[in-house]
């Protein structure tokens, strides 16, 4: 008879380990606390207007596709994976515009326009960046990862100089871009794990080079499109799937995980857990402190949270013609923007914008001649230092005046729908710990290297995967997490 698995969360991270085992012959159950499948990648719909409030962009489509065909299916055939142009439109308080382009041509003609010298500047480092993701691509991310011992192989003692582990992304950043609105650009990829700039290694160059060296798409559709395609793959595998049940703690008996205790009372029994919740939080409240020894709650405390979000979904009655799929709004100062998120822990009274409005890419997304537009300022995780109850309202409203200052004209008198998300709000709804949007943050130069491991070191037969487990947060990598725990549960079922 096949073990039983139960799956806490239904986030991608948790559908694709269940998707993957229940094609191996694995009897899988999913327990997800809220009302839809899917975690931070979600949907919101109202007035005629529909956003996606989680990731905005695709990236790396070979890791879904990989995902589908593991159990002989095709992605193609339920999803419409379209390419985006451009990936990004960038702006600058001085007017400056610059437009990340799709095809090789157009970019070069981007960037020659800021400083014509920097085109060279690009090739040399997608050429640096690349020896990073092929000495990390391997043992990082396409392998199931439980520590620095994977690390050490007598490759990586050769690649090793390539990581560049003791400069910061700017500092690389700066070796081969002239243009400080460049700089900015690149520097900004940090912020797609939740960390700084100025403080996360240059070995997370491999996220700017993912994206420019393999391109950036969107799901026709909308991006919680993934999530019903994936829940949809789950039932046809014969995974039940059970929405509204809220995990309480972690059952454990003789050092071994034994199944999940349920907030309604329930007891569900299984041979393994596989936590998809966040890791942190799951540690700290679903598995009881006697069994926890090395994740004590001081060391839990003592990892420095990724940045969290602030979410305007806002449904305008007119269009804006300057605004792409995807824009940023920088600011000036955005060294002083990361001292606010992570030294003051407080929001940037300066901050750079983020706006997507899908309806470029899916006009049934917001009435004809409206748009939806989600908006994404990152916030620093919740603390005493600030309170998003009280100072929501003020803060959305220096959002929206800066936004009209940015050229959004008479932006607060054309929102027909609002509804805002607080890192308080992410905290509750998703469990993130202290609502951090990616686990622990990436500041360290280490710090990639010691997130909570895929497997526990505490209690047998239990596991985690998504975004604040290895390898990290967005959709590829919580997908390769699913991967990587589904490879391990497999092994350790071989050796049972």
């Amino acid at each position: 008879m096949s073990e039983s698995i139960v799956v806490v969360g239904g986030g991608l991270g948790g559908l694709a380990a269940a998707i993957r085992l229940a094609g191996k012959g694995y009897q899988v159950r999913l327990l997800e606390k809220n009302e839809r499948v899917g975690g931070k990648l979600n949907i919101h719909q109202a007035a005629g207007y529909t956003w996606d409030t989680g990731p905005s962009l695709f990236t790396m489509p070979w890791v879904v596709r990989d995902l589908f065909q593991s159990v002989g299916r095709d992605a193609d055939a339920v999803l419409n994976i379209v390419p985006v142009d451009p990936v990004c439109r960038y702006r600058w308080p001085d007017g400056t515009l610059f437009d990340h382009r799709a095809s090789l041509a157009d970019l070069i003609a981007e960037i020659t326009k800021l400083d014509p010298r920097d085109a060279g500047g690009l090739f040399r480092f997608l050429a640096w960046a690349e020896r990073i993701y092929t000495a990390t691509a391997g043992p990082f991310l396409l392998a199931p990862f439980e520590g620095l011992r994977d690390f050490i192989t007598p490759r990586f003692i050769r690649d090793a100089p390539a990581l560049d582990p003791l400069h910061t992304l700017d500092q690389a950043v700066r070796r081969f871009f002239r243009s400080p609105y460049l700089r900015q650009v690149f520097d900004r990829y940090a912020t797609y794990n939740g960390s700084s700039p100025y403080r996360t290694p240059a070995t997370f160059a491999i996220i700017p080079y993912i994206e420019f060296a393999q391109g950036g798409w969107y799901l026709r559709g909308g991006m919680y499109s993934l999530a019903r395609a994936l829940e949809q793959l789950a039932h046809e595998l014969g995974v039940i799937i059970e929405r509204n049940s809220e995990v309480t703690q972690v059952c454990i008996t003789d050092g071994a995980a034994t199944g999940v205790q349920l907030a309604d009372g329930r007891l569900v029994t299984a041979d393994r857990v596989v936590i998809n919740a966040d890791a942190l939080h799951a540690l700290r409240h679903l598995i009881v402190p006697e069994h926890r020894h090395r994740f004590t709650d001081r060391r839990i405390d003592r990892y420095e949270p990724s940045c969290s979000g602030f979410v305007l979904l806002l449904g305008i009655d007119r269009d804006y013609p300057q605004l792409a799929h995807h824009n940023i709004f920088f600011s000036a100062d955005y060294p002083a923007e990361f001292r606010a998120i992570f030294d003051l822990q407080v929001p940037a009274p300066e901050p750079t914008i983020y706006v997507a409005t899908t309806a470029r890419s899916d006009p049934e997304h917001a009435p004809t001649g409206h748009l939806n537009l989600f908006v994404l300022i990152n916030a620093p995780a919740t603390s005493v230092r600030f309170d998003w109850q009280r100072e929501a309202q003020g803060y959305r409203d220096l959002i929206v005046r800066k936004l009209t200052h940015l050229g959004l004209q008479d932006l607060e008198q054309h929102i027909r729908y609002e509804h805002r998300i607080t890192p308080a709000d992410f905290a509750d709804r998703y469990r993130g710990w202290r609502g951090a949007l990616y686990g622990p943050s990436s500041n360290g130069k280490f710090s990639a290297f010691l997130r909570p491991p895929l497997r526990s070191p505490d209690v047998r037969r239990l596991y985690f995967v998504g975004g604040a487990a290895h390898p990290g947060g967005g959709i590829p990598l919580v997908l390769l997490g699913g991967r990587a725990v589904a490879t391990m549960i497999e092994r350790d079922t071989a050796l049972a």
